[in-house]
């Protein structure tokens, strides 16, 4: 079949039983070549960290902003993307947001100073936000066979866990040889070879409803999610001032008004409903939990290799390889797991792995072993990689076919919104205990940190234990009647 014949026969869901296993694949490869550069950049910036403080005189709470800018603005506009992408077509927000995240990233390696880098970066996580959950939600359509599902999205939990881990790796490399606006560079090839693949082989597919733009509940996620992470930020900065208690206040009314206003529109942006399903809650605090631990983990690993034992990029981000490595093995096996056996046994996994990798890190020294580093390393990168599959499978099973790209943004935009929190979170918690530059008081002020990221590790263990068993499911089931005439069909535990 050519491209021409493939693009016109390949609208969903009809054209779906013309594709062939190979031609399902190069599908999958595409979308995880969008995810490879959207998740890669959510760690690179962290290893660049220092490099961009000395440059650009930052502060700790302006590296945080480095760090947060981008995945405020990618947290916010992912619902609003997958719904976009489910009413005017998946292909094509798809096209516009690789071309916006590619030129994002020809900006910010331009930046002449914080402020712009950080504008900038808000400007790829726009082009970002278009990617994942369409991307998703086109291997979701693609993928219509449960346990021929979880294996797909055990592979994206892969490239997942790749992304992240292999940023602070190539950004160390960049960041040695050419300087700290390389990292940005390695989008640009990475992104137009993705672009061009979608032309040539992603069919366009769209929702058979199309679904009324929300622009006051995008809005209020806006403000929920933006006031949030200022106030707490700023809060370790200038404590809590007056524009900190603003903020701070405008995300709760901002919440409120969202669970008030959202339940009576027709089309909401999300519907609330989809929680009623345990599972899917559960799926959605677990994303937030793990990912918060990951960019916590990630944001005083960096600091701490470079600031305290006086580490280049390069080597920094050899130190981090295991990150890259032990999520690459074990989020193909979770999907594995998930597609045979159900979501619990990774969850539980995860959740024990992640708390004991953090566990290790408390008692940290300024002169801690590398053997022991390692070794803690990947313990908790063996937890991370093995709760991508079962949160991502667990958000979209069960709901509407119609509402796959919304169901998929919400599972994405709970992992942005743990990767904001955790640096917010953690960095705040770090800059309250320092007494000195990093380099001398970064070990005794990191300690309550890293009891925060472990307690992260529990919550994912408790939560996976609650959210996996008979009740949680029978309530799956209800919630699909309530919200679909087509429901994604759920893997279930044997």
């Amino acid at each position: 079949m050519s491209a021409d014949q493939f693009l016109r026969s390949a609208n969903y869901p009809g054209g779906m039983s013309e594709l062939t296993p190979r031609r399902k694949q190069l599908i999958l490869a595409i979308c995880c070549l969008s995810l490879l550069i959207v998740g890669m950049d959510v760690t690179i910036v962290n290893i660049a960290l220092p490099s961009i403080s000395h440059d650009l005189h930052a502060s700790l709470a302006d590296l945080q902003w480095t760090v947060d800018a981008y995945t405020v603005v990618l947290a916010s506009l992912l619902m609003l993307a997958g719904s976009t992408g489910d009413r005017l077509g998946r292909r094509r927000v798809f096209q516009i947001g690789l071309t916006v995240f590619v030129v994002g990233s020809l900006l910010c390696s331009l930046a002449p100073s914080l402020g712009w880098l950080v504008a900038f970066r808000a400007l790829q996580a726009i082009g970002g936000s278009m990617l994942n959950p369409v991307a998703m939600s086109i291997i979701t359509n693609v993928f219509t066979e449960p346990r021929e599902r979880a294996r797909a999205i055990g592979v994206w939990g892969g490239v997942v866990g790749l992304s992240l881990g292999l940023g602070p790796l190539v950004g160390g490399a960049l960041i040695d040889s050419v300087g700290w606006r390389a990292i940005f560079w390695i989008n640009v090839p990475i992104g137009l070879a993705a672009l061009v693949l979608t032309v040539l082989f992603v069919p366009e597919s769209r929702a058979p409803r199309a679904r009324r733009p929300d622009p006051v509940g995008q809005a209020l996620i806006i403000v929920l999610l933006a006031g949030m992470t200022y106030a707490i930020i700023e809060s370790s900065r200038s404590g809590w001032s007056a524009p900190t208690v603003v903020a701070a206040v405008l995300a709760g009314l901002a919440l409120v008004a969202l669970l008030r206003y959202e339940p009576r529109r027709t089309d909401p942006l999300i519907d609330l409903r989809f929680f009623r399903s345990v599972p899917f809650t559960g799926a959605t605090v677990i994303a937030i939990c793990a990912f918060g631990a990951f960019s916590g983990f990630l944001f005083l690993t960096t600091l701490y290799l470079q600031d305290v034992r006086g580490l280049s990029p390069v080597v920094a981000g050899l130190c981090t390889l295991p990150l890259a490595v032990m999520t690459l093995v074990c989020a193909p096996l979770s999907g594995h797991i998930v597609g045979s056996r159900g979501p619990r046994l990774p969850l539980l996994a995860a959740g024990t792995l992640m708390c004991t990798g953090a566990l290790l890190l408390v008692p940290l020294s300024g002169g801690e072993s590398y053997p022991r580093l390692i070794a803690s390393y990947v313990v908790f990168a063996a937890g991370f990689g093995f709760v991508n599959a079962p949160i991502t499978n667990t958000a979209v099973s069960g709901m509407p076919r119609e509402q796959a790209g919304v169901a998929a943004a919400v599972a994405s935009t709970s992992r942005q919104v743990g990767a904001t929190l955790g640096v917010a979170v953690v960095g705040s918690v770090l800059a309250s205990g320092l007494t000195g530059p990093l380099r001398t008081s970064f070990v005794a002020a990191s300690h309550a940190a890293w009891w925060l990221i472990a307690g992260c590790g529990f919550a994912v263990l408790i939560l996976g234990a609650a959210t996996t068993g008979p009740r949680a499911i029978a309530s799956a089931r209800r919630t699909a009647d309530l919200t679909a005439e087509r429901p994604i069909e759920p893997v279930l535990a044997d």
